[in-house]
């Protein structure tokens, strides 16, 4: 039996890995996952047997028009954008924008992603006509896990934005989710699942997307906080 090889935005990890985990429970079929951001996905397609690919839409759809990835497209989730501090560093406010405003003009540094997220924010910033005083005290990385690490072992006034799952996944690194940003500023990244071009396992990957559509999955899913 082929082991099931999937590539994925690691947004969706920490209820796509209890997924995983009960569909191999349930079926019998092994699954390997590699977790990568929606750059590094574009890179690692080309160079690895996979079998499936999760990620935003118009990620897939390059894929699609680039022939690596085929057929019936299933709806993972969405995933929107969260302010994570460390535990012993003061909560920002960020129940509304202005709040947000303020408590970012205020923060000692702002850490955040070169992935979906940090674009958004990019863009954000320069709506909110602030992104020139925080150029100074920014911090970017390419992933959540270094993002993470940062805002860890960071101190003063710092304030670190993720994917609202990763960072509550990152309770165990010392950090605290503050919340999601205020509605009316909220940006939702899509995730879907498509079979790749040229897999392997391919019957074990048309019953891994028909899981996925399942109310179970999609149960497991929201428990992580992915929108089903």
């Amino acid at each position: 039996m082929d082991q099931l090889e999937l590539l994925s935005a690691g947004a969706v990890k920490p209820g796509l890995a209890n997924v995983i985990d009960t569909f191999q429970q349930k079926t019998g079929h092994k699954v390997g996952v590699t977790f990568a951001t929606a750059p590094e996905i574009r890179k690692l397609i080309s160079g690895a047997a996979l079998d499936i690919v999760i990620a935003p839409p118009q990620l897939l759809d390059d894929l699609v028009k680039a022939g690596k990835v085929a057929g019936e497209r299933v709806m993972v989730g969405r995933v929107g954008v969260g302010v994570m501090v460390r535990e012993d560093a003061p909560l920002p406010k960020i129940a509304t924008v202005n709040d947000l405003r303020q408590s970012l003009l205020e923060a000692d540094s702002v850490v955040y992603n070169h992935a979906s997220t940090g674009i958004y924010l990019e863009a954000l910033f320069a709506r909110l006509g602030i992104a020139a005083q925080l150029k100074t005290k920014t911090t970017r990385y390419p992933d959540a896990a270094a993002v993470l690490d940062h805002v860890g072992k960071g101190r003063g006034k710092e304030i670190g934005f993720g994917a609202t799952t990763v960072i509550v996944e990152g309770k165990s690194k010392g950090l605290i989710f503050v919340g999601p940003l205020p509605v009316e500023i909220q940006n939702y990244t899509t995730y879907a699942a498509m079979m790749t071009a040229d897999g392997v396992a391919r019957d074990a990957a048309h019953e891994f997307l028909g899981y996925l559509a399942t109310d179970m999955a999609k149960a497991i899913l929201a428990e992580a906080g992915i929108q089903t």
